[in-house]
This record gives structure tokens, C-alpha cells and sequence, in this order.
């Protein structure tokens, strides 16, 4: 008889747990058969965007042709049974397919036949892309409604003679019942589920675009996602955390590209107490600085009257925010930014302010609340405006409910599957060493400090209101935004302050981190990658943040390939420097494939002239082999699920543990 291995008291304790799990031999022997099986299924596909800017619309076309997943499949299917026009059709509906319903159901002469043609169509892609899936996994996402039909649908060969009539008497109760409309939505809807297995949104949901909440919203009814924090998403983060200087920051942005649709009406938070103080105390100034950005037909539609209380409601929270900020400043020393105190710089006599010892004209010096001799101190009106607006962003529930899915599903940077993934940059020095940060009294650089910064993060959020580590946590967010070479600034100062008072461009300058041209280098790549564990062929940096000039021929993949860019450029204002509307990553079992984007020509059009936006496919990287399950981090983690099981059965064998057939 085999002798009994001793086992320690975690083991136990572990064992037990599990054995409550999977009470038999035979139990714990299926799930390890299952798990087995599952390694062995292709790799799932990934997608990667990032840099959507509120731009709801572009954001929702790529993430629905999961950047040409969908089509692909079409492709594959029908390129030589459809015309092209045909294809363009049915992708439309696979993106849109209530629209497109809507707008064809009165152009179709017979209805019923055109849904015959269309189910059959749509189930054979839903079969391609569900197939890499456990019959498990796809009966999870079947919607409720639909689910046997769609099962039985999948799993049934309707081109096997004994098959055939069940297949299409299916099909056609769908129709004599009036549930064709529906049943096209549901199949659609699992089509584009099953062509991207895992969503990676690095970075900048917020700002410049409409309505940021319209997205968030479809991230937190997506079946898989994580995000890499942008600075854009930190700002509004710190916004709802309660800092008082990142909701002005985020009123003075969306007042100056004029998009206060996501917070008004997004949000419901009211600028009324901004509003009223601006036409009070700033009747009288001159707001030409501070003149709103307008783009397209807003230039023609909105008033001069509304045009002047923008321009006094925006300089109104800009000089808050200077104020605000020159508060910060004073109080943490360690930033390293005391030359960014600029409002007692100012000599109002002269109208002129000196920056690292150089004057520069300026041309507004019209400040009724700035006292000179205390310029960093707000009036109590300015105070009772900031705390009331504050208090707004702090009780929105739909805001707060956002935030707490950035901070559940969020992380300042991932490693998934062989790649690392962040929004900005690392930052170093020319030298290509690691940037020190002295914070708390401690020499942090590399991994260790992004760590930090990630913990200092949700600080700012998780901490009981009015304790000193949340005002740390909120004021540490604002370093994130606008630090000296934060990692997800990765710049050497923000110079807003420049471009609302200077005229001479030459001021405006924001000189990017070391990080910018060395990461052209493979080796300095690979330091990156290894300072987070990860070495081999196959190992990336994903980041965006910074737009690719397309238009001038730059090349989004850097590094000899180690490191990709991916700045989505969906963001209007942004896609004259790009020339394109930039780029989205896709990560199969078979390839990495970089795509290029044009501008979105909004969701009409798209539905009514069955538009796609992508304008190019480039192959990255090419794996000699199919890439399997087993071979990720998922795979790694159902591999220590079957090396524990195996340990149960071994417990069960040697009489440890006795089963439970009850």
C-alpha cells in the first residue's frame, strides 16, 4: 500500500475548499478533462484602442466592425458567392441592425425571402466566428430570449440531408411568427461578441469628443474589457474624487473646445453658479483670450451672446485654476515645479511676466479677482463657485458610477499575454535610464514608481472624505495630469497658462519626454519590457497619447517592431496633424495586425451608405504557429486550476479528503 504524503495546514485548508467545489473523484476528474480541452482551443482574439476622446460615434463604428474583424469573416465566407456592394450590406447590418432594418424594409419587395437569405447568411458567420468558443462559453452570451433557436441553429448542419429540413423549418417559424426582426438583431449582436474575445482601451476615454458617458456606458455592458488609464481619464477621475483643481481643469477644457454636452447633459451637472459669477465679475474684461474653439457648424449656429458668456465663464474658472494649481505647487515642494508659480510673476504695470528669467509679453492682464500681493488666493466667491461646482461632479451618480468602473477595471499599466500596455510613456532620462521621482521621502523609478502611482491613484478615491491620505491621493492625481514628465503626461510642463496669456508661439512649447525618440531603439525597448518581466520575440509596448503624423510618413511602429503606437486619433481637433484618424491593434491566434483608420463620417451616413472606416490592414508580427489557450495568461491560470485538481484527486486517492455524494 502507498505510503500517505503529510500535507501542511494550508494545504488542508485548501484542499477542503476545493473539495466543496468538487465533492467526487469523478467531479474533479471532468473539470480537469474540460479545462484540458479548453488549452487547447485558439488563442482569443484581442482588440486594442485607445485615445476615443467622447468621440462616441467612431468609438462604437470601430468597436462593432471590431477594425475589420467582422468583415474579414464576410470576406472569408462570401467573397466569392457576394458582390462586393452585397458584403458592404450585410456588414452594415452585422454593425447597425436595427438601423439598418429601418432603412431597408421599405426598398425590399419581398420581405420574408429577404430574411431567409439573411439568416442563413448571418448563421453560417455566427457558426465561423463561435466556433474557436467551448459550447459553454457561447451559451453564456446567447441572449435569453433566443437562446435553444440560436443553439440549436450553431450546432446544426442545415447542408446534411437528414438536417436540412429542421434546419430551415427553424428558420422559417422565425418568420411566420413575426420574430425575424429580432432574431437578425440577436444574431448579429453574437456575431460580434464571439470576433473579439477581449476589449484593451488604453487610455483617454474623456475630453475633446461629445459624450464620454455614452462610451463608458458601452464599456460596462462590454463582455470583456480592461483600461489603461490616460490623462484625460486621471482628470476626470480626480474631478469625481472631489480635487477642486481638476474640475476646473475639467470645465476650463470642455468650455474651451466647447463641449459641454458630456458634462451638462452626460452628467446633469449644472455650470449655473459658474455662469452667474462670470457675467457678474467679468462683465466688464476683456475675454478675447479666452475666445471658445468652434469647428464645423457650430461656427455658424451659436450667438454672440452665447459666444461672450463662454469667453467670461472660461476665464473666469481659468484664473481659478491658476490659482488652484499655484496652491498645489506651494504645498508639495517634491513636484519639482516650482517654476510653473506664474500669477506673481506677472508685473501688471509693464503687462509682461517672466518665465525661467526670459519676459514675455502678455496679452490680457485683466484679473478683478487676482490680488498681486496674494495671488494664489481666491475671493469667497470664487470659493463658494468651485466648492458648489465640486460638490456637483462629487454627487453626479451616473459620473461616480463611471469612475468606480475606471477604478474596478482600470490600472495605470497591464502585462497581457506577452505585452505591456500603457498609455504614455516610461519615463527617462537622455541616457535611456529610468527617471527617479522622490515622493513620500522615497527614490522611486521604473516599474516600482508606476506601482506607486497606481496605489497613490485609487487613494485619491478609496480614502473617507477630508483625510489627509485623499487630499495626497487628489493631489498626486493632478501630478499625474500635468506633472513634469509624469507617465502619462510625458511631458516637460503643461503650458496652458502660455496659451491663454502669450502670443508669441514660441512660449507654448511642451518638450515630450526622453522616452519619445529612444523607444525608435530595440534595446531600450527590450529595458522596458524586461523591467516588467517580459523578454522574447513576441513581446510588445502597446501605447497612445501621442498622434502619429501619418500625413508626414511616420510609421507607428517603433523599436524594430517592439513597440506600437496606437493612438486611436478619433478626436477631430487632432486628425489635421495625424492625416488619418489613426490606429487600432488587432491580436489573433494568427497575426498582429495594425490598422489604419479615416475619419468617421458619422453614424448616418454609415448606416445609409453601408461605410467603413478603415482605410488600410498592415501585418506586424506573423506566428509560425496557431496560437493556443495554453499559451496565455488565461491558459497559465486554467493550468494552475487543473495542477490543483490534480492534486484533489491525488488527496481523494490517498484518503485524505473522502468524497461527498451527497
Amino acid at each position: 500500500m502507498d505510503q500517505h504524503r503529510s500535507y501542511t495546514q494550508e494545504e488542508m485548508r485548501h484542499l477542503k475548499i476545493l473539495s466543496r467545489l468538487y465533492p467526487t473523484v469523478q467531479a474533479a476528474g471532468t473539470e480537469i478533462i474540460n479545462l484540458k480541452a479548453i488549452l487547447n482551443l485558439p488563442k482569443g482574439c484581442e482588440h486594442f484602442i485607445s485615445d476615443v476622446h467622447g468621440e462616441h460615434e467612431a468609438f462604437l463604428h470601430v468597436l462593432n466592425s471590431g477594425s475589420g474583424a467582422v468583415r474579414a469573416t464576410i470576406d472569408l465566407l462570401f467573397s466569392d458567392s457576394l458582390p462586393k456592394a452585397e458584403r458592404d450590406q450585410l456588414a452594415t447590418l452585422i454593425y447597425y441592425p436595427k438601423e439598418k432594418l429601418e432603412q431597408l424594409k421599405p426598398e425590399i419587395h419581398d420581405l420574408d425571402e429577404w430574411y431567409r437569405i439573411q439568416l442563413h447568411r448571418l448563421t453560417a458567420l455566427a457558426r465561423c466566428v463561435t466556433e474557436p468558443y467551448t459550447r459553454s462559453k457561447v451559451r453564456k452570451a446567447l441572449p435569453k430570449s433566443f437562446a435553444y433557436i440560436l443553439e440549436e441553429l450553431l450546432y446544426t448542419n442545415g447542408d446534411e440531408k437528414d438536417k436540412k429540413d429542421y434546419f430551415e423549418n427553424i428558420i422559417t417559424t422565425i418568420i411566420e411568427i413575426g420574430q425575424a426582426s429580432e432574431f437578425v438583431s440577436a444574431v448579429c449582436e453574437l456575431i460580434k461578441w464571439a470576433v473579439v474575445d477581449h476589449l484593451h482601451l488604453v487610455g483617454d476615454i474623456f475630453d475633446r469628443g461629445p459624450r464620454a458617458d455614452i462610451i463608458m456606458d458601452t464599456l460596462m455592458n462590454y463582455h470583456s474589457v480592461d483600461i489603461q488609464w490616460g490623462n484625460h481619464d486621471i482628470l476626470w477621475m480626480g474631478a469625481a474624487s472631489g480635487s477642486r483643481t481638476l474640475v476646473a481643469t475639467v470645465l476650463s477644457n470642455s468650455i474651451h473646445y466647447n463641449n459641454l454636452d458630456v458634462v451638462e447633459t452626460g452628467y446633469g451637472i449644472s455650470l449655473r453658479p459658474l455662469s452667474v459669477f462670470a457675467n457678474e465679475v467679468y462683465r466688464h474684461c476683456d475675454v478675447s483670450r479666452f475666445a471658445v474653439k468652434l469647428i464645423g457648424d457650430e461656427v455658424n449656429t451659436i450667438s454672440e451672446k452665447d459666444r461672450l458668456l463662454s469667453a467670461r465663464m472660461h476665464k473666469a474658472i481659468t484664473v481659478i485654476l491658476f490659482k488652484l494649481e499655484g496652491q498645489k505647487l506651494l504645498r508639495h515642494p517634491e513636484y519639482g515645479m516650482a517654476d510653473r508659480l506664474l500669477l506673481d510673476k506677472i508685473d501688471y504695470e509693464k503687462k509682461c511676466v517672466i518665465i525661467d528669467g526670459k519676459t514675455w509679453p502678455l496679452e490680457d492682464t485683466d484679473f478683478p479677482t487676482v490680488d498681486p500681493a496674494n495671488p494664489y488666493m481666491l475671493t469667497p466667491e470664487e470659493n463658494d463657485v468651485i466648492d458648489r461646482l465640486t460638490a456637483s461632479f462629487r454627487h453626479s451618480e451616473k459620473l461616480q458610477r463611471h469612475v468606480r468602473f475606471l477604478y474596478s477595471k482600470g490600472s495605470l499599466y497591464k502585462v497581457y499575454n506577452g505585452n505591456l500596455l500603457f498609455h504614455g510613456c516610461m519615463p527617462m532620462d537622455e541616457n535611456g535610464e529610468f527617471l527617479p521621482f522622490c515622493l513620500d521621502g522615497v527614490e522611486r523609478r521604473g516599474r516600482d514608481f508606476l506601482d506607486y502611482a497606481d496605489s497613490a491613484a485609487r487613494q485619491a478615491y478609496y480614502y473617507r472624505p477630508d483625510t489627509a491620505e485623499r487630499k495626497l491621493g487628489m493631489d498626486f492625481l493632478w501630478f499625474l495630469w500635468a506633472g513634469r514628465n509624469s507617465p502619462i503626461f510625458g511631458r516637460e510642463r503643461m503650458t496652458t497658462f502660455e496659451r491663454r496669456l502669450i502670443a508669441d508661439e514660441a512660449s507654448w512649447a511642451e518638450p515630450k519626454n526622453a522616452y519619445y525618440s529612444l523607444y525608435e531603439n530595440p534595446a531600450i525597448c527590450d529595458k522596458i519590457l524586461q523591467e516588467f518581466g517580459l523578454e522574447g520575440p513576441h513581446c510588445h509596448i502597446i501605447n497612445g497619447h501621442v498622434p502619429v503624423r501619418a500625413r508626414k510618413g511616420e510609421s507607428p511602429i517603433k523599436g524594430g517592431g517592439k513597440l506600437i503606437v496606437i493612438d486611436g486619433g478619433f478626436c477631430k481637433a487632432y486628425q489635421p496633424t495625424s492625416g488619418i484618424a489613426g490606429y487600432t491593434l488587432i491580436y489573433n491566434p494568427y497575426s498582429m495586425l495594425i490598422v489604419a483608420h479615416q475619419p468617421f463620417v458619422g453614424r448616418e451616413r454609415a448606416i445609409r451608405e453601408n461605410y467603413d472606416a478603415i482605410s488600410s490592414k498592415n501585418l506586424i508580427e506573423h506566428m509560425e504557429e496557431k496560437q493556443k489557450i495554453r499559451e496565455t495568461d488565461i491558459g497559465r491560470g486554467i493550468q494552475n486550476r487543473i495542477d490543483d485538481l490534480q492534486f484533489l484527486l491525488g488527496a481523494y486517492r490517498d484518503g485524505t479528503i473522502v468524497e461527498s455524494h451527497s
